[in-house]
Protein backbone atom coordinates (compact mmCIF):
# COMPACT_ATOMS: atom_id res chain seq x y z
CA UNK A 1 0.00 0.00 0.00
CA UNK A 2 1.33 3.28 -0.64
CA UNK A 3 1.29 6.06 1.54
CA UNK A 4 1.88 9.72 1.79
CA UNK A 5 5.29 11.03 2.29
CA UNK A 6 5.97 11.56 6.08
CA UNK A 7 8.97 13.58 7.38
CA UNK A 8 11.33 10.06 7.35
CA UNK A 9 9.78 8.48 4.31
CA UNK A 10 12.00 7.20 1.89
CA UNK A 11 9.56 8.74 -0.94
CA UNK A 12 10.72 12.03 0.34
CA UNK A 13 14.22 12.27 -0.82
CA UNK A 14 14.27 9.74 -3.84
CA UNK A 15 17.67 11.43 -4.81
CA UNK A 16 19.82 10.98 -1.77
CA UNK A 17 22.05 8.05 -0.12
CA UNK A 18 20.58 7.15 2.66
CA UNK A 19 19.33 3.71 3.72
CA UNK A 20 16.25 3.53 5.46
CA UNK A 21 15.92 -0.34 7.31
CA UNK A 22 13.13 0.37 9.72
CA UNK A 23 9.74 -0.36 8.32
CA UNK A 24 6.67 0.19 9.91
CA UNK A 25 4.52 -3.28 9.30
CA UNK A 26 1.09 -1.29 9.41
CA UNK A 27 1.68 1.49 6.80
CA UNK A 28 5.09 0.39 4.71
CA UNK A 29 6.77 3.58 5.64
CA UNK A 30 10.13 3.10 6.18
CA UNK A 31 12.33 5.27 8.29
CA UNK A 32 16.35 5.87 8.86
CA UNK A 33 16.62 4.50 12.26
CA UNK A 34 14.38 2.62 14.85
CA UNK A 35 13.88 5.88 16.53
CA UNK A 36 12.05 7.46 14.12
CA UNK A 37 10.43 4.04 13.87
CA UNK A 38 9.45 4.29 17.18
CA UNK A 39 8.28 7.78 17.39
CA UNK A 40 6.16 6.77 14.21
CA UNK A 41 3.85 3.77 15.63
CA UNK A 42 2.65 6.31 18.07
CA UNK A 43 0.25 7.54 15.20
CA UNK A 44 -0.74 4.35 15.04
CA UNK A 45 -1.20 2.90 18.63
CA UNK A 46 -2.46 6.71 19.67
CA UNK A 47 0.30 6.22 22.16
CA UNK A 48 1.18 9.76 24.07
CA UNK A 49 4.13 9.36 27.06
CA UNK A 50 5.08 13.15 27.62
CA UNK A 51 2.10 14.82 29.62
CA UNK A 52 2.04 19.00 30.34
CA UNK A 53 2.07 19.22 34.48
CA UNK A 54 0.27 22.70 33.84
CA UNK A 55 -2.92 21.51 31.81
CA UNK A 56 -2.29 17.47 31.97
CA UNK A 57 -2.44 17.44 27.80
CA UNK A 58 -0.23 14.55 26.52
CA UNK A 59 1.81 14.55 23.31
CA UNK A 60 3.42 12.05 21.03
CA UNK A 61 6.71 13.51 20.96
CA UNK A 62 9.13 15.45 24.04
CA UNK A 63 9.45 18.56 20.93
CA UNK A 64 5.57 18.61 20.95
CA UNK A 65 5.47 18.99 24.94
CA UNK A 66 8.50 21.49 24.84
CA UNK A 67 6.77 23.78 21.94
CA UNK A 68 3.55 23.41 24.44
CA UNK A 69 4.58 24.58 27.33
CA UNK A 70 5.61 28.24 25.92
CA UNK A 71 1.67 28.64 25.99
CA UNK A 72 2.27 28.75 29.81
CA UNK A 73 5.23 30.20 30.10
CA UNK A 74 4.69 32.91 27.64
CA UNK A 75 8.18 32.45 26.15
CA UNK A 76 8.32 33.57 22.72
CA UNK A 77 12.64 32.58 22.16
CA UNK A 78 12.70 33.51 18.04
CA UNK A 79 12.49 37.01 17.66
CA UNK A 80 12.29 38.78 13.88
CA UNK A 81 15.42 40.71 13.11
CA UNK A 82 13.34 43.37 11.07
CA UNK A 83 10.05 44.25 13.22
CA UNK A 84 11.36 42.58 16.50
CA UNK A 85 7.70 40.38 16.56
CA UNK A 86 8.40 37.05 18.17
CA UNK A 87 7.35 33.71 18.12
CA UNK A 88 7.15 30.16 19.55
CA UNK A 89 8.66 28.20 16.73
CA UNK A 90 11.04 28.54 14.87
CA UNK A 91 9.28 27.36 11.62
CA UNK A 92 6.87 30.02 12.47
CA UNK A 93 9.74 33.10 12.43
CA UNK A 94 10.64 31.12 9.05
CA UNK A 95 7.54 31.93 7.64
CA UNK A 96 7.00 35.07 8.80
CA UNK A 97 10.83 36.48 7.58
CA UNK A 98 9.67 35.97 4.35
CA UNK A 99 7.05 38.74 4.47
CA UNK A 100 10.22 41.03 4.58
CA UNK A 101 12.53 39.48 1.95
CA UNK A 102 13.07 40.41 -1.62
CA UNK A 103 11.82 36.28 -2.16
CA UNK A 104 7.87 36.24 -4.47
CA UNK A 105 4.79 36.81 -1.97
CA UNK A 106 1.92 34.53 -3.51
CA UNK A 107 -1.05 36.58 -3.70
CA UNK A 108 -4.41 35.43 -4.35
CA UNK A 109 -6.21 36.22 -7.63
CA UNK A 110 -9.11 36.61 -5.81
CA UNK A 111 -8.92 38.98 -2.91
CA UNK A 112 -6.32 40.91 -2.03
CA UNK A 113 -4.85 38.44 0.78
CA UNK A 114 -0.85 37.48 0.43
CA UNK A 115 1.07 34.73 1.42
CA UNK A 116 4.55 33.23 2.03
CA UNK A 117 4.52 29.80 0.80
CA UNK A 118 2.61 28.52 -2.34
CA UNK A 119 1.21 25.97 0.00
CA UNK A 120 -0.80 28.57 2.28
CA UNK A 121 -2.05 30.25 -0.90
CA UNK A 122 -3.40 26.96 -2.11
CA UNK A 123 -5.14 26.32 0.78
CA UNK A 124 -6.58 29.05 0.69
CA UNK A 125 -7.70 29.03 -2.29
CA UNK A 126 -10.11 26.52 -1.04
CA UNK A 127 -12.39 29.13 0.40
CA UNK A 128 -13.07 30.93 -3.19
CA UNK A 129 -13.08 27.11 -4.89
CA UNK A 130 -15.77 26.38 -2.51
CA UNK A 131 -14.53 22.72 -1.93
CA UNK A 132 -15.38 22.96 2.18
CA UNK A 133 -18.48 24.56 1.94
CA UNK A 134 -21.20 24.60 4.51
CA UNK A 135 -24.63 23.44 2.70
CA UNK A 136 -26.16 25.26 5.79
CA UNK A 137 -25.35 29.18 4.92
CA UNK A 138 -22.76 28.44 1.84
CA UNK A 139 -19.59 29.33 3.86
CA UNK A 140 -16.78 28.31 2.82
CA UNK A 141 -13.27 26.73 4.46
CA UNK A 142 -10.10 26.26 3.31
CA UNK A 143 -9.51 23.41 5.46
CA UNK A 144 -12.18 20.33 6.26
CA UNK A 145 -11.48 20.63 9.88
CA UNK A 146 -12.50 24.17 10.07
CA UNK A 147 -16.04 23.15 7.89
CA UNK A 148 -16.36 20.14 10.42
CA UNK A 149 -16.01 22.65 13.37
CA UNK A 150 -18.46 25.38 11.56
CA UNK A 151 -21.82 23.06 11.27
CA UNK A 152 -21.83 22.73 15.05
CA UNK A 153 -22.87 25.91 15.23
CA UNK A 154 -25.95 24.73 12.52
CA UNK A 155 -26.40 21.01 14.95
CA UNK A 156 -25.99 22.99 18.27
CA UNK A 157 -23.44 20.29 19.38
CA UNK A 158 -21.16 21.33 21.83
CA UNK A 159 -18.90 18.26 23.07
CA UNK A 160 -16.78 19.80 25.35
CA UNK A 161 -17.65 20.03 28.59
CA UNK A 162 -16.30 22.59 31.57
CA UNK A 163 -15.08 19.82 34.64
CA UNK A 164 -15.49 23.20 37.27
CA UNK A 165 -18.79 24.72 36.26
CA UNK A 166 -20.16 22.23 32.89
CA UNK A 167 -20.34 24.68 30.50
CA UNK A 168 -20.28 23.27 26.61
CA UNK A 169 -18.16 24.73 24.61
CA UNK A 170 -17.72 23.94 20.43
CA UNK A 171 -14.12 23.15 20.19
CA UNK A 172 -11.26 22.27 23.00
CA UNK A 173 -9.84 25.70 22.54
CA UNK A 174 -12.73 27.66 23.53
CA UNK A 175 -13.23 25.29 26.44
CA UNK A 176 -9.16 25.88 26.79
CA UNK A 177 -9.33 29.89 26.84
CA UNK A 178 -12.81 29.47 29.55
CA UNK A 179 -11.26 27.18 31.63
CA UNK A 180 -8.40 30.21 32.46
CA UNK A 181 -11.73 31.73 34.18
CA UNK A 182 -11.80 29.12 36.64
CA UNK A 183 -7.47 28.93 36.95
CA UNK A 184 -6.98 32.53 36.83
CA UNK A 185 -3.85 31.25 34.38
CA UNK A 186 -2.66 34.00 32.12
CA UNK A 187 -0.06 32.15 30.27
CA UNK A 188 0.66 35.48 27.63
CA UNK A 189 3.08 37.61 29.23
CA UNK A 190 4.69 40.55 27.82
CA UNK A 191 8.54 40.63 27.78
CA UNK A 192 8.56 44.44 28.22
CA UNK A 193 6.40 44.83 30.69
CA UNK A 194 4.81 42.67 33.88
CA UNK A 195 1.47 42.87 32.33
CA UNK A 196 0.28 38.98 31.59
CA UNK A 197 -3.15 38.24 29.47
CA UNK A 198 -5.25 34.80 29.38
CA UNK A 199 -5.47 34.98 25.39
CA UNK A 200 -2.58 35.28 22.76
CA UNK A 201 -4.83 37.78 20.33
CA UNK A 202 -5.38 40.27 23.60
CA UNK A 203 -1.71 40.06 24.17
CA UNK A 204 -0.83 40.99 20.25
CA UNK A 205 -3.12 44.07 20.81
CA UNK A 206 -1.23 45.17 24.14
CA UNK A 207 1.94 44.74 22.07
CA UNK A 208 1.14 47.82 20.03
CA UNK A 209 0.53 50.18 22.97
CA UNK A 210 4.36 49.83 23.18
CA UNK A 211 5.06 49.88 19.92
CA UNK A 212 2.36 52.54 18.88
CA UNK A 213 1.58 50.45 16.10
CA UNK A 214 -1.77 51.51 14.69
CA UNK A 215 -2.34 49.77 11.22
CA UNK A 216 -6.08 50.83 10.94
CA UNK A 217 -6.09 53.83 9.05
CA UNK A 218 -9.57 55.76 8.39
CA UNK A 219 -9.84 56.47 5.02
CA UNK A 220 -12.11 59.43 5.89
CA UNK A 221 -9.89 61.41 8.35
CA UNK A 222 -6.65 59.90 8.63
CA UNK A 223 -6.85 58.73 12.39
CA UNK A 224 -5.76 55.66 13.17
CA UNK A 225 -6.41 52.85 15.19
CA UNK A 226 -4.79 49.91 17.16
CA UNK A 227 -8.04 47.86 16.46
CA UNK A 228 -10.19 47.30 13.26
CA UNK A 229 -12.93 47.26 15.91
CA UNK A 230 -11.88 50.54 17.08
CA UNK A 231 -11.66 51.88 13.32
CA UNK A 232 -15.64 50.52 12.47
CA UNK A 233 -16.75 52.06 15.82
CA UNK A 234 -15.20 55.48 14.61
CA UNK A 235 -16.73 55.31 11.24
CA UNK A 236 -19.97 54.40 12.46
CA UNK A 237 -20.44 57.24 15.25
CA UNK A 238 -18.11 59.89 13.48
CA UNK A 239 -18.49 59.72 9.59
CA UNK A 240 -21.75 57.94 9.21
CA UNK A 241 -25.27 59.16 9.74
CA UNK A 242 -26.85 56.01 9.48
CA UNK A 243 -28.92 55.52 12.45
CA UNK A 244 -29.95 51.55 11.01
CA UNK A 245 -31.23 50.44 14.98
CA UNK A 246 -34.88 50.95 16.35
CA UNK A 247 -36.46 50.57 19.34
CA UNK A 248 -39.51 47.69 18.45
CA UNK A 249 -41.03 49.70 21.29
CA UNK A 250 -41.29 53.13 20.88
CA UNK A 251 -39.45 53.43 17.31
CA UNK A 252 -36.29 55.70 18.75
CA UNK A 253 -33.16 55.15 16.31
CA UNK A 254 -29.71 54.23 17.07
CA UNK A 255 -26.36 54.43 15.37
CA UNK A 256 -25.28 51.18 16.75
CA UNK A 257 -26.27 47.65 18.36
CA UNK A 258 -25.21 48.43 21.65
CA UNK A 259 -26.94 51.66 23.00
CA UNK A 260 -30.49 50.06 21.23
CA UNK A 261 -29.95 46.98 24.01
CA UNK A 262 -29.57 49.19 26.97
CA UNK A 263 -32.45 51.79 25.90
CA UNK A 264 -34.87 48.33 25.70
CA UNK A 265 -34.45 47.83 28.86
CA UNK A 266 -35.88 50.74 29.68
CA UNK A 267 -39.43 49.39 28.21
CA UNK A 268 -39.07 45.88 29.76
CA UNK A 269 -37.81 46.69 33.19
CA UNK A 270 -35.07 43.73 32.35
CA UNK A 271 -32.06 43.43 34.84
CA UNK A 272 -29.61 40.90 33.35
CA UNK A 273 -26.73 40.84 35.85
CA UNK A 274 -27.79 39.09 39.23
CA UNK A 275 -25.63 39.50 42.67
CA UNK A 276 -24.97 36.14 43.64
CA UNK A 277 -24.78 37.12 47.05
CA UNK A 278 -28.35 38.77 47.25
CA UNK A 279 -31.33 38.81 45.75
CA UNK A 280 -30.32 42.34 43.85
CA UNK A 281 -30.38 42.62 39.88
CA UNK A 282 -28.67 45.39 37.97
CA UNK A 283 -29.19 47.02 33.96
CA UNK A 284 -25.23 46.85 33.85
CA UNK A 285 -22.62 44.93 34.21
CA UNK A 286 -20.78 48.01 35.84
CA UNK A 287 -23.39 48.56 38.26
CA UNK A 288 -23.21 44.81 39.63
CA UNK A 289 -19.82 45.38 40.05
CA UNK A 290 -20.04 48.38 41.82
CA UNK A 291 -22.89 46.63 43.91
CA UNK A 292 -20.40 43.76 44.90
CA UNK A 293 -17.70 45.83 45.70
CA UNK A 294 -19.50 48.11 48.12
CA UNK A 295 -22.23 46.07 49.79
CA UNK A 296 -20.07 42.29 49.96
CA UNK A 297 -16.60 43.40 49.53
CA UNK A 298 -16.24 41.01 46.76
CA UNK A 299 -13.93 41.70 44.04
CA UNK A 300 -10.37 44.65 44.33
CA UNK A 301 -10.54 48.32 44.53
CA UNK A 302 -8.38 49.99 42.30
CA UNK A 303 -7.40 53.09 44.80
CA UNK A 304 -4.78 56.02 44.41
CA UNK A 305 -2.13 55.84 46.73
CA UNK A 306 -1.87 60.04 46.87
CA UNK A 307 -5.80 60.62 47.88
CA UNK A 308 -7.40 57.36 48.58
CA UNK A 309 -10.04 58.57 45.55
CA UNK A 310 -11.14 54.50 44.45
CA UNK A 311 -12.07 53.17 41.01
CA UNK A 312 -13.78 50.64 39.81
CA UNK A 313 -11.80 49.43 36.83
CA UNK A 314 -7.82 49.71 36.76
CA UNK A 315 -8.01 52.07 33.71
CA UNK A 316 -10.10 54.96 35.63
CA UNK A 317 -7.36 55.10 38.31
CA UNK A 318 -4.41 55.24 35.19
CA UNK A 319 -6.58 58.12 33.88
CA UNK A 320 -6.37 59.66 37.78
CA UNK A 321 -2.79 59.00 38.38
CA UNK A 322 -2.19 61.46 35.63
CA UNK A 323 -3.58 64.32 37.68
CA UNK A 324 -1.36 64.16 40.32
CA UNK A 325 2.01 63.73 37.97
CA UNK A 326 1.47 67.66 36.73
CA UNK A 327 3.46 66.93 34.33
CA UNK A 328 1.62 67.67 30.91
CA UNK A 329 3.39 65.35 28.04
CA UNK A 330 1.61 66.43 25.61
CA UNK A 331 2.24 69.32 23.78
CA UNK A 332 0.22 71.29 21.22
CA UNK A 333 2.42 71.62 18.06
CA UNK A 334 0.68 75.02 16.98
CA UNK A 335 -0.02 76.79 20.35
CA UNK A 336 1.79 76.81 23.71
CA UNK A 337 -1.01 74.26 24.74
CA UNK A 338 0.03 71.29 27.16
CA UNK A 339 -1.95 68.14 27.77
CA UNK A 340 -2.14 65.38 30.22
CA UNK A 341 -3.56 62.86 27.86
CA UNK A 342 -3.23 61.90 24.16
CA UNK A 343 -6.79 62.47 23.74
CA UNK A 344 -7.29 65.54 25.70
CA UNK A 345 -4.64 66.85 22.80
CA UNK A 346 -5.88 65.61 19.61
CA UNK A 347 -9.46 67.10 21.25
CA UNK A 348 -7.45 70.46 21.08
CA UNK A 349 -6.28 70.24 18.23
CA UNK A 350 -9.47 70.31 16.39
CA UNK A 351 -9.49 74.30 17.31
CA UNK A 352 -6.60 74.89 14.85
CA UNK A 353 -8.18 72.47 12.12
CA UNK A 354 -11.19 73.37 9.77
CA UNK A 355 -12.15 70.14 9.63
CA UNK A 356 -15.57 69.59 11.16
CA UNK A 357 -16.11 65.50 11.44
CA UNK A 358 -19.21 65.71 13.16
CA UNK A 359 -22.76 65.90 11.10
CA UNK A 360 -26.41 66.18 12.04
CA UNK A 361 -27.66 64.07 9.40
CA UNK A 362 -31.26 65.91 9.84
CA UNK A 363 -29.88 69.11 7.97
CA UNK A 364 -26.21 68.24 7.42
CA UNK A 365 -25.00 70.95 9.14
CA UNK A 366 -21.39 69.83 10.99
CA UNK A 367 -19.32 70.36 13.99
CA UNK A 368 -16.07 70.55 15.34
CA UNK A 369 -17.04 69.09 18.65
CA UNK A 370 -19.76 66.00 19.39
CA UNK A 371 -21.24 68.15 22.37
CA UNK A 372 -22.13 70.92 19.92
CA UNK A 373 -23.87 68.51 17.33
CA UNK A 374 -25.69 66.87 20.56
CA UNK A 375 -27.22 70.07 21.70
CA UNK A 376 -27.81 71.29 17.72
CA UNK A 377 -29.54 67.77 16.74
CA UNK A 378 -32.08 68.61 19.97
CA UNK A 379 -33.18 71.46 18.60
CA UNK A 380 -33.24 70.22 14.88
CA UNK A 381 -35.14 67.28 15.88
CA UNK A 382 -37.87 69.72 17.53
CA UNK A 383 -38.06 72.04 14.32
CA UNK A 384 -38.29 69.15 11.87
CA UNK A 385 -40.53 67.01 14.11
CA UNK A 386 -38.60 63.98 14.93
CA UNK A 387 -38.32 64.40 18.44
CA UNK A 388 -40.25 61.38 20.05
CA UNK A 389 -38.61 59.05 17.35
CA UNK A 390 -34.63 59.91 17.47
CA UNK A 391 -32.18 59.62 19.98
CA UNK A 392 -28.47 60.94 19.91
Amino acid sequence: MKTEAGRNDITEHPHDDKTRPCLCTVCDKWFTTKGHLNVHKRIHSGEKPFVCTVCDKWFTTKGHLNVHKRIHSGEKPFVCTVCDKRFTEKGNLKRHKQLHSEREVYSCTQCEKRFSTQQWLMRHMNVHSSKYKCTECGKCFSKNRDLATHRRSHSGEKPFECSVCSKRFTTAADLVRHSRIHSGEKPYKCHLCDKSFSESGVLNRHMRVHTDDKPYKCSLCNKSFRQSSNLQRHNRHVHSNRRPYHCPYCGKLFATNGPLKHHVLIHTGAKPYSCRCCSECFTRHQQLRQHLLKSHNEGTWFTCEICEKKFIYASGLQLHSIRHSAVKLYVCSECPKRFYTDSELKSHHRVHSEYRQFCCFLCDKSFKYKANVVQHFKRCSVVRGFAEKLIF
